[in-house]
């Protein structure tokens, strides 16, 4: 196999906690490479740390003093003699200045080249680089100062409300609002740009047409450092609660075959003219209506949802990007990337399922099932604290079969069998989705949970700790009542 001259990598740092140091220390585990954790104070006791193979304390709760503080975790690496960081997912993951200070400290970085990372982190960019390779975008306006200057493009371009605000360094639904009509335009201009600056730092806005009953699609790329770019299809992840994804799904069940290779190969081809390196995955949003697609933006990491497309094509992303930092050239081609699986996975946060507020503690019980066809990605163990300073995820759970029908009904099984008390999640939530009619046909938009949160709500089977007991006093009163039964 072709290598470059870098050093290879013998230790890796995982500059991340929960779900995603978890997940990369394990395909570490099978390249057996050493793995070091970091981990902040209320993390002491947390799953990435009892798993890894030495880990060191960065600071206090607040990610300012600990995930997001640059210099303790490259002074980390450097005190355990890892020799490469992987960043995960979230964080510092797509921050540009944190990779070059990890190059500059003379170390690996698993990840895109700095110069990607700057440019695809501004929307504005990367919406450029896009239309300059020919890939279609949402008719939009960039460099947005006021709210005049959105009329006034609304009115040249013949665009109707309703629209969509976004942070132009924005990402995981931060900083992006719908506005439906002229009164709430000045509100959400100025919350737009207020949440901007406090989720990025940054408050310039870009302003897009609103595409009704969108759906929301991305390829996933792997590229080497030879100018090897392979796509490995795309993924479905349409249903959303507040512009964050809930529920994702390879392959899409919007797309034909035709569509489907000129979504990839497009995805392809702007990942060239980037002179994209490692994995990446190319964000479009497709009209059903018109059965056209639009680049969204480029996200330059590894996804939550890579599971669904390692499950579908037996590759694994996470080695593959440890490839690709250590130099080596890829041994397959595009046509070696055949998919044979249908697979869904969703996100298990710690939320209040009817509002989506987070919930935090202890969780008191847990009870993971498993079975055929089923994949859990886990962050946290019984027992352990689900802490307010982080990210509510707190688990991955994915399901495949032949095909879809078959994807559902193992997904249905995991989700009915499974157990977390102590904490509210999500679990009710996508159990009522995925038996909903509509999502079993395949009809849906990223609206689909507020078109039918009343309808989902009241397909709610929520169980505690509470019920088990009455069920325990019932059978105790039912025997007490009629003395010992037959099957006793």
């Amino acid at each position: 196999m072709t290598k470059t001259s870098i050093n290879p990598i013998k230790k890796v740092l995982i500059a991340n906690r929960g779900v995603p140091a978890v997940r990369i220390m394990q395909t570490c585990r099978d390249r057996k490479i050493p793995t070091a954790a970091v981990y902040s104070t209320p993390d002491r006791l947390s799953y990435h740390v009892l798993m890894s193979d030495e880990a060191v304390h960065i600071g206090e709760a607040p990610p300012i003093e600990s995930y997001l503080h640059a210099e303790k975790i490259i002074d980390a690496a450097l005190q355990v003699g890892a020799n490469a960081i992987h960043p995960g997912w979230g964080f510092l993951a797509e921050n540009a200045d944190f990779a070059q200070m990890v190059l500059d400290a003379g170390l690996i970085w698993i990840g895109p080249p700095p110069r990607i990372l700057r440019a695809m982190g501004d929307k504005i960019e990367a919406k450029r680089i896009a239309m300059r390779a020919n890939v279609p975008t949402i008719p939009g306006i960039s460099n947005v100062e006021d709210v005049a200057q959105i009329k006034a493009w609304m009115a040249e371009e013949d665009v109707a409300y309703p629209i969509m605000i976004k942070a132009a360094a924005g990402g995981g639904g931060k900083g992006m609002l719908k506005v439906e009509n002229d009164d709430q335009l000045s509100i959400a201009f100025s919350q737009a740009k207020s949440e901007a600056q406090k989720a990025f730092g940054d408050d310039q806005l870009l302003v897009e047409k609103y595409i009704e009953k969108g759906r929301h699609i991305e390829v996933q790329i792997v590229a080497d450092k030879f100018g090897n770019v392979y796509h490995l299809y795309e993924r479905e992840c349409t249903i959303q609660r507040r512009n964050q994804k809930i529920i994702e799904e390879a392959p899409s069940p919007s797309l034909n075959e035709d569509l489907r290779q000129e979504i990839c190969y497009t995805a392809t081809r702007l990942m060239r003219e980037i002179g994209y390196e490692t994995a990446g995955t190319v964000e479009f949003l497709f009209d059903s209506k018109t059965k056209k697609f639009y680049f969204l933006e480029v996200n330059t990491r590894l996804q939550v949802e890579h599971g669904v497309t390692e499950l579908v094509t037996g590759m694994d992303i996470v080695g593959l990007m440890l490839d690709a930092a250590n130099g080596e050239a890829f041994p397959f081609h595009q046509s070696d990337i055949v998919p044979n699986r249908w697979a869904l996975e969703v996100r298990m946060n710690a939320e209040d399922p009817r509002t989506f507020n987070p919930s935090f503690g202890t969780i008191t019980r847990l009870q993971v099932p498993h079975g055929p066809g089923v994949r859990i990605s886990q962050g946290v163990y019984e027992g352990a604290d689900i802490p307010p300073y982080y990210d509510s995820l707190f688990m991955l759970i994915m399901a495949a079969g032949p095909d879809r029908d078959s994807a559902i009904a193992a997904m249905d099984r995991t989700l009915s069998n499974l157990r977390v008390e102590g904490v509210k999640t999500l679990h009710p939530l996508l159990l009522s989705i995925i038996r909903h009619e509509a999502f079993r046909r395949g009809e849906f938009s990223t609206r689909f949970i507020e078109e039918h949160m009343d309808e989902l709500i009241s397909g709610f089977q929520e169980k505690s700790s509470e019920d088990e007991v009455l069920k325990i006093a019932n059978y105790v009163a039912r025997i007490s009542a009629l003395g010992p039964q037959e099957w006793m």
